[in-house]
């Protein structure tokens, strides 16, 4: 069960650098029908399982009529579903969660912008796009990372991208440290691990929950031979998805009971 992001103004922050969204309606909902076998649930399982996290039922309807406004949720006879769009988002971040590494042998992909973009809105996405395929920038129009990942990108983004792989004249672990800071990454994932552990109830371990996701999310998936020591990817990842088990239950609880 992934939970989902916040908007910006909807945080709490801890001690450090760590942000944590506040629980709100919307994120109950969506989290409960992504971890779900099936993507769609009764309303009233929906409401019971939110009003058991703390939030007003009337707030929890509200969201839901919202959701279905959105293109979020379909609704058909009393039961909410997930919309295509959303799987297909859930799709690519469960991918994202648990990438395919493989063994790294000292090279680099680099990709290179040779088709511009000629507005400041699809530049802003073109570097979204790279930033989210776990590139660093190393100067305008120039991305790379060590080839320890299958780089993946759309047909439309590949016509605009010459692709290379090459070994840096600079050492590897510097370059690193430079385009991903890998250290701040770890310190960040250090302190959601002690706010986890902290947490006095499940409401508040989903709002650190929606955190540890963003984090995971933003986990430049370098070769061991290039992290600093002792790395905390793992650790983040497994509390986590027993996070993720603790809220799945709580979810089945409640909606079991409404599947035909």
């Amino acid at each position: 069960m992934a939970t989902c992001d916040e908007s910006a103004d909807s945080i709490d922050r801890v001690p450090g650098r760590v942000e944590i969204p506040k629980l709100t309606a919307r994120s109950v909902i969506l989290s409960a029908l992504l971890g779900l076998d099936s993507p769609d649930a009764s309303i009233t399982g929906i409401v019971a399982m939110a009003t058991d996290l703390g939030l007003r039922e009337s707030t929890v309807r509200v969201a839901l009529t919202r959701l279905v406004a959105a293109g979020d949720l379909e609704r058909t006879n009393g039961r909410c579903r997930l919309s295509p769009r959303l799987l297909e988002r859930q799709q690519r971040q469960d991918h994202a969660l648990h990438p395919a590494r493989r063994d790294w042998d000292g090279m680099w992909d680099l990709a290179v912008v040779t088709v511009g973009s000629e507005s400041s809105t699809e530049r802003a996405l073109l570097r979204d796009t790279l930033q989210k395929a776990r590139l660093g920038e190393i100067r305008e129009g120039v991305w790379a990372r060590p080839a320890n990942l299958d780089l993946e990108f759309s047909p439309d983004l590949r016509r605009r991208l010459n692709l290379f792989r090459a070994a840096p004249e600079e050492a590897s672990t510097d370059l690193a440290s430079r385009l991903f800071t890998p250290s701040a990454w770890a310190s960040s994932a250090d302190e959601l691990l002690d706010a986890l552990a902290a947490a006095p109830g499940i409401a508040n371990r989903f709002e650190i929950a929606a955190a540890i996701v963003r984090h995971i999310l933003r986990d430049p998936l370098l070769p061991g031979e290039l992290l600093p020591e002792p790395w905390p990817g793992d650790r983040l990842r497994d509390a986590y998805e027993e996070f993720r088990n603790e809220l799945t239950g709580l979810a089945a609880r409640h909606m079991a009971s409404d599947r035909g």
